[in-house]
């Protein structure tokens, strides 16, 4: 039975990358901090795969990483998707030392923890997908936070790569634009929802470069919706 963990599955992009690998030979390891939402990506999933494992945690620090490393436990895992990750939408001069220290532990040092303690486990085959963003290639005004984490989260993603080839690990990037999920709800200003990518999408994404012959990596996944830019 392989072993998928995916961070952030409690709705959005995560929920549907979840839906989307659920299958019979699959046990899915599902974090979250939203006990409710998980709770409803668990029914969503679970007559698919052969079990699932919630896991309540706040990754935005390392005891919330450590507890979710311990409860998972020492089997190996087949794949690590790194979802979870959190905006702060403001001028820079108004970002809090606490916002920003929050960017940097969910977006940045959870999945440097999470890869660093799950890869050494995972037999050749397995990968790591990372879901970044166009905020990883492209400055916004009022998004330095969460650019600066997705520039720092692609940076590493792409050494360690380079230095899982040799052991037959994929390492893929997935870089949608503006997704509409949740997170949105809690942006200041207005934004054209109806023009942008579903969870769905990105999550049919991922599961083509899992899809792949496992001596066949896809690196990098850029998308965009043709209803265009914001």
């Amino acid at each position: 039975m392989k072993r998928y963990l995916i961070t952030g599955a409690s709705r959005g992009i995560g929920r549907a990358i979840a839906e989307k690998l659920a299958a019979k030979d699959v046990e899915l390891l599902l974090h979250g901090r939203d006990t409710v939402a998980l709770a409803e990506t668990r029914k969503a999933v679970e007559p698919q795969c052969a079990k699932v494992m919630l896991l309540i945690y706040d990754l935005a620090t390392p005891h919330g990483v450590s507890d979710l490393i311990a409860e998972i436990g020492r089997a190996p895992i087949n794949l690590l998707v790194n979802n979870a990750g959190v905006a702060v939408v403001k001028p820079f001069t108004e970002i809090t030392q606490i916002e920003w220290e929050q960017t940097v532990g969910v977006n940045i040092t959870a999945p440097f923890l999470l890869t660093q303690r799950f890869v050494p486990r995972m037999p050749p085959g397995s990968s790591v997908v990372n879901i970044l963003s166009v905020a990883a290639k492209t400055a916004f005004p009022n998004w330095s936070a969460y650019c600066m984490s997705k520039f720092a989260l692609e940076g590493f993603s792409r050494c360690v790569r380079e230095e899982l080839r040799d052991r037959k690990i994929r390492v893929t990037n997935v870089y949608p634009s503006a997704t509409d999920t949740e997170i949105w709800d809690r942006a200041e200003g207005t934004w054209p929802r109806e023009k942008m990518m579903s969870a769905t999408q990105v999550a049919d994404a991922v599961a083509f470069a899992l899809a792949r012959p496992t001596d066949t990596l896809v690196e990098n996944i850029m998308l965009s919706s043709l209803a265009g830019n914001l």
